[in-house]
């Protein structure tokens, strides 16, 4: 049956051709015009540029220079100025050393003391003074070694004597006497008993090391 259409198609195709040529031109450009797609025109990429061979291992341009920022070294320090300590007060007095003791109770007592110098050998078989006599034990420092005077306590304070002894051998002080009385006679013939009781010394030594004896002066202050 398919078969049979086919034939006759072909045949009228056939008469189609023979009778009417323009015809048959004008169905085929409309079958083709039918199925002609429209393409639009290609858009022309621009070029790539080459690379200049010689460009491109050139450096680039150089930077602007660099300037540093100034830095200010910091000041030195300069080291304070020392002050120079205070020369200590001069003491006053016959004796070699002097200064304050321990207070006592009440209204106190205190006594320092030094023995002399050491001298130069004579012209005798002795020999010179080689060391002094030095205070090592005992105290003078209560007030109540000493009567209240006249006046009370206070009319003693801040006086002093000085008192000369003679410290042998054995280290005891011996021949007290008055080298500077204070304005109380009764405590200075005191401070004289006390010194030989209670006080004792290193005795002096000559030039050769032996102890000898030796004068020594004590101090004694109230206040």
């Amino acid at each position: 049956m398919l078969g049979l259409a086919l034939l006759h198609a072909g045949i009228l195709y056939g008469l189609a051709v023979a009778l009417v040529p323009d015809l048959t031109n004008a169905v085929q450009q409309s079958v083709v015009s039918a199925f002609t797609l429209a393409q639009e025109p290609l858009v022309d990429e621009p070029p790539v540029a080459e690379a200049d061979d010689e460009a491109a291992g050139a450096a680039g341009d150089p930077g602007r220079d660099a300037v540093p920022r100034p830095v200010a070294a910091p000041s030195p320090r300069l080291p304070l100025p020392e002050t120079p300590p205070a020369p200590r007060a001069a003491a006053t007095g016959v004796a070699n050393r002097s200064g304050a003791t321990e207070a006592g109770e009440g209204t106190g007592a205190g006594g320092t003391g030094d023995g002399l110098g050491s001298g130069g050998s004579g012209s005798g078989r002795g020999s010179g003074l080689a060391s002094k006599p030095v205070h090592i034990s005992g105290e003078i420092n209560n007030a109540r070694d000493y009567p209240v005077p006249d006046g009370g306590r206070a009319a003693r304070r801040g006086t002093e004597v000085i008192v000369r002894v003679i410290v042998g051998v054995d280290g005891r002080a011996r021949e007290c006497s008055v080298y500077r009385p204070s304005p109380d006679p009764e405590a200075d013939r005191l401070t004289c008993e006390l010194v030989e009781s209670r006080l004792r010394f290193r005795p002096a030594n000559d030039a050769s090391g032996n102890p000898i004896a030796a004068p020594f002066f004590w101090r004694q202050r109230w206040f």
